[in-house]
């Protein structure tokens, strides 16, 4: 009889189990862009490998709004639980808030690093005819034309302008920013002769180095992107020490969310960013896996911003 008992018990505990499952609410990811962009398929890949894993529902919800900011305010409110998470990218994370001016709001104070996910390697490029063909160049070349040489990005402060600030305080080039709305119009600019050098997300450019109508100079982070290792970094160019840094996309929970908590979503993270379908998946959208854990992204986040900040103390007013 006691041996019945103890059976039926444990029918009944692996009976309730899936119950319990289905009855805990869905985990939310937002995604503070709009669908169709890098942050919205990252958010959406790390959400169903997590359904997977868990056993839970995930859902992702777009909120699009202030440069990436508003889905990062919207976490910041949500309950500390574990339970809404937010990806965010880097002008939110770490450049908006050093920005002279700017309305100081820093999301960093009111969410926590959960994992870093990818990187987003930038490129800086010249037309292969008629541009500078090394780092060394450039700078020569601009110190050598009157006013300088004009370099396009995707606008004022972005991480793809900020790289060639850092290159300019970093060598005195002479060179002045021309900001345009994407990347796609800074090297059709580039490959129509209108400016020598863009600076640009390598996704962008790399189709027309490998064509030969742009020339790379350089990746602006410290190591060669995965996706083109042919291309050099700018350290590697010429300037040593230099750390323009890549974009990046990581995922965030509210603060005071337990630390337990967090160690097993970045641990979950981990396993699902590791899985080669994930990878593949990853790398489709041309960026490149590159998981770190709550510690490590919170001392590259901490890194991040604190240089973006000198570095703002050196430059004029962005126009």
């Amino acid at each position: 009889m006691p041996l019945r008992r103890c059976l039926l018990l444990a029918m009944a505990v692996a009976l309730s189990e899936p119950a319990l499952a289905q009855s805990q609410k869905p985990i939310q990811v937002i995604a503070p862009f709009a669908p169709g962009g890098s942050a919205d398929g990252i958010a959406r890949i790390v959400a169903a490998g997590l359904a997977e894993r868990t056993g839970r529902q995930v859902i992702v919800e777009n909120k699009p709004g202030a440069g990436g900011g508003l889905g990062l305010q919207i976490l910041a409110k949500a309950p500390p639980d574990g339970d809404t998470l937010s990806v965010g990218a880097t002008g939110a994370l770490v450049i908006n808030a050093n920005v002279p001016g700017s309305s100081g709001y820093d999301p960093l104070k009111e969410i926590v690093p959960v994992a870093k996910l990818i990187s987003i390697p930038i490129v800086m490029a010249t037309n292969a005819k008629t541009g500078p063909k090394s780092v060394k160049e450039l700078i020569e070349r601009s110190k050598a034309t009157a006013g300088g040489l004009s370099f396009g990005t995707t606008g004022a402060n972005s991480s793809q302008h900020l790289a060639v600030e850092l290159l300019k305080t970093m060598t005195g080039a002479n060179l002045f920013h021309v900001p345009y709305r994407g990347s796609t119009p800074a090297v059709t600019a580039v490959l129509g002769d209108q400016i020598p050098l863009t600076s640009v997300d390598l996704t962008s450019a790399h189709p027309h180095i490998k064509a030969g109508t742009l020339h790379a100079l350089g990746v602006t982070s410290t190591t060669r992107a995965k996706t083109a290792p042919e291309i050099p970094t700018i350290a590697e160019g010429g300037v040593p020490g230099f750390d323009g840094s890549a974009g990046f996309i990581g995922i965030f929970a509210p603060l005071g969310t337990p630390a337990a908590k967090i160690r097993q979503l970045s641990s979950d993270i981990a396993a699902v960013v590791a899985r080669p379908d994930v990878q593949a998946k990853i790398l489709l959208l041309s960026v490149e896996p590159e998981y770190e854990d709550e510690a490590a992204f919170g001392r590259f986040l901490t890194a991040e911003s604190a240089k973006w900040k000198e570095l703002f103390k050196t430059m004029p007013a962005a126009k």
